[in-house]
């Protein structure tokens, strides 16, 4: 199979179906990006990058982040997490107040705005420095050594980030969390903005393809925890149109409001598709075409 010809014609068919989307303007800096970029790439896990479009152009990866953060807190603090979050489909919009106010400020699952900030809570304690440690880990998966927060971005989410804030100030009632609420959200809005392509994502992701390892063949995860986190992605990670994303395409994957999906080929390799006009849930809606037009041409999927 010709892969490099497969993603130029995914580039070509796709990127037409961002005009039934639109930007995230709730977050002013994300309103003014171009909606009919595209980009596409695929890491294997022997070593390949291929993309296509524009798949090295850096973009705001916003909760495409948080599968990463559930990652190094699992690698540092395994199963306590899950007395802080749990591992069902919200069934609901992703800063829902009412389903955490129902669940007495135990976050749904950790993809969801709810649970994100519990994931940076408790690698704040861990660590000392969330951000630090993400973007560290950012870079040394991808290679990238210039990656980064785009200081734009988070100044907008911190200026427009009052529900955020209301989450965040509602489970620190509850007693769930650890640290004050203003490191939390300090730390979450710069870690929404951090900047990548989709290369440096295609990359940075294929731990999760190799069962746990590292780009340089240390181990992260357990292969139960990867299996784990790809389960997770899979039935939560594109919001409450999960059970939709796995009927398409089939793959576990992990989305954000910059356009962003991240997509795990288990055994195989990592897709990162990047097209900013989204959907009514929040997801790209060229990236879904453009992932299930993947797997329905090559038969790679979980299923």
């Amino acid at each position: 199979m010709d892969l490099q010809a497969l993603l130029d014609d995914l580039a070509r068919e796709a990127a037409p179906f961002a005009a039934q989307g639109k930007v995230a303007d709730y977050i002013p800096a994300l309103a003014a990006v171009d909606p009919a970029r595209f980009g596409i790439a695929l890491g294997t896990v022997d070593g390949q990058l291929l993309g296509s479009g524009d798949w090295r152009v850096p973009f705001s990866i916003q909760s495409v982040s948080k599968a990463f953060s559930l990652a190094l807190v699992l690698a540092r603090d395994g199963e306590a997490l899950w007395r802080r979050v749990g591992r069902e489909p919200s069934g609901n919009p992703f800063n829902s107040l009412v389903q955490l106010e129902y669940e007495k400020g135990i976050p749904r699952n950790p993809f969801i705005n709810a649970g994100a900030l519990i994931l940076i809570d408790r690698l704040l304690s861990l660590t000392g420095d969330s951000l630090g440690t993400l973007r560290d880990f950012l870079r040394a998966e991808s290679g990238n050594a210039a990656l980064d927060i785009d200081a734009e971005v988070a100044a907008s989410e911190a200026g427009h980030g009052h529900r955020n804030a209301a989450l965040a100030h509602f489970m620190a009632s509850c007693g769930n969390l650890e640290n004050p609420v203003e490191s939390v959200l300090h730390h979450y809005f710069r870690q929404c903005a951090l900047t990548m392509s989709c290369a440096d994502l295609a990359k940075a992701g294929l731990f999760l393809a190799n069962h746990g390892l590292r780009a340089d063949g240390s181990r992260l995860l357990s292969r139960s925890e990867a299996k784990r986190i790809n389960a997770i992605m899979l039935t939560c990670g594109t919001y409450d149109a999960a059970g939709d994303f796995a009927y398409r395409v089939g793959l576990p994957g992990k989305s954000g409001v910059g356009g962003g999906i991240l997509a795990v080929l288990p055994e195989r390799g990592v897709l990162c598709v990047w097209s900013p006009a989204l959907d009514a849930h929040g997801n790209s809606v060229a990236g879904v075409e453009a992932l299930d037009r993947f797997t329905t041409r090559t038969g790679w999927s979980v299923f």
